[in-house]
């Protein structure tokens, strides 16, 4: 499945890195930022949450919730969240079910080769809970300013 702006957000529901049930329909009526990253404590995840940390004053100012998603489980996304102390809901996604359903699970090049993971993707999800645009060519170092970009 292919999403386009404009498109409902595929609705979920999942724990975070402290373990609480958290459900897209709990945002309605909030802007969301739904990042997708490959995984927990690697150089440009990091990069790109620790981007969001920084510039997260900015994006509250805005009311823009922002959500991060991946593979990764509670434990090591608890671990994350606290060794850079990330201010937002990391949701864990093991079994892939979320991924799958925003299309940013399958094949893509790493370090020359060719592997199965998860594409660097973020949805702006508006307060209908609609997809208001996607960004698809993430840079993680000015993350922030992507989103602001648009809904700045």
């Amino acid at each position: 499945m292919i999403l386009k702006p404009g498109d409902k957000a595929p609705a979920f529901t999942a724990k975070d890195q402290n373990g609480n049930t958290v459900s897209l329909k709990d945002f309605k009526g909030r802007k969301v930022v739904l990042y997708f990253y490959p995984k927990d404590d690697t150089p440009t995840c990091t990069v790109q949450a620790c981007n969001l940390r920084d510039n997260f004053a900015q994006l509250k100012a805005k009311d823009i919730t922002v959500i991060g998603i991946s593979v990764d489980d509670e434990k090591k996304h608890k671990k994350f969240e606290t060794k850079y102390n990330l201010p937002f809901t990391l949701v864990a996604d093991p079994e892939r079910k979320i991924v799958e359903a925003y299309g940013v699970w399958g094949e893509k090049q790493f370090m020359g080769r060719t592997i199965i993971g998860t594409h660097r993707v973020s949805f702006l999800i508006d307060e209908k809970g609609k997809i208001a645009h996607i960004i698809d060519k993430v840079k993680s170092k000015i993350h922030t300013e992507q989103i602001l970009a648009f809904w700045g």
